[in-house]
């Protein structure tokens, strides 16, 4: 079994390195301190099993296993945490393994036996549940996958069966429904359209084109979009907070 240890601290993955030595029968193929690393060393190194701490600077471990469950062939994700239990009930509730930290040998083998890819499904209810945010976009991306910090993201847009995330460097298509994105980032995004979801962070003004019609313009986005009647009270409001 191909283990990737991910943890900001060396002192633990060295303490996770010494107990796979113990136990044996185990291939450990790299090591990673946040979570944007073991998602690139993940896609060099094919890993069957990643031991992944939770709470890491610039990318936690959970954003990090939502990343990694759209990969082609996902890993099995055991996280490392030392959260309290009650912290972790999300995790309980949607039957994702965990080790607490110091983490004992007999866990540790116990956890690697039965480690099984974690479903999407599974992830974002943890997520939800816990207050968890992603920093993060992520994309199918030759065979792999392509972050997009949520910061650089000036609109969502849905086409069909399809949302295009449009961002500061061009626009990749993403397997989030405009629902689900709408409603974990209520608070840096804004509905103007049954069909776009726009970063208020990106807005800069709001046109009348006819009677009725309303238009959005957005910063660093040279085509403006469509405001819909129903939407229009909301946008408006929003505006009138921003200029303040």
């Amino acid at each position: 079994m191909k283990i990737l240890i991910v943890d900001d601290e060396p002192l633990a993955r060295s303490r996770l390195q010494d107990l796979l030595e113990d136990i044996g029968g185990h291939d450990l193929i790299g090591e990673a301190g946040n979570g944007r690393d073991a998602i690139e060393k993940a896609q060099q190194l094919k890993p069957d099993v990643v031991l992944l701490d939770i709470n890491m600077p610039e990318m936690s471990g959970l954003e990090a296993a939502i990343h990694l469950s759209q990969l082609e062939h996902p890993p099995s994700v055991i996280f490392t945490t030392a959260y309290s239990e009650h912290a972790l009930e999300a995790f309980d509730a949607n039957a994702i393994d965990y080790l607490l930290k110091p983490i004992r040998r007999a866990r540790l083998e116990q956890a690697l036996g039965k480690a099984q890819p974690l479903q999407r499904s599974q992830l974002d209810a943890a997520a939800s549940e816990s207050s968890e945010t992603r920093r993060h976009i992520s994309a199918h991306y030759r065979g792999g996958i392509k972050l997009v910090p949520i910061e650089e993201i000036i609109y969502f847009q849905s086409d069909n069966k399809y949302v295009a995330a449009h961002h500061l460097n061009g626009e990749v298509l993403i397997d989030d429904s405009l629902k689900s994105l709408e409603q974990e980032f209520a608070d840096r995004f804004t509905r103007i359209h049954r069909n776009s979801l726009v970063a208020n962070a990106f807005i800069e003004s709001l046109e009348k084109i006819g009677d009725n019609q309303y238009q959005l313009r957005l910063r660093g986005c040279n085509t403006p979009l469509e405001v819909s009647r129903r939407q229009l009270p909301t946008v408006r409001r929003l505006i009138n907070v921003l200029v303040k």
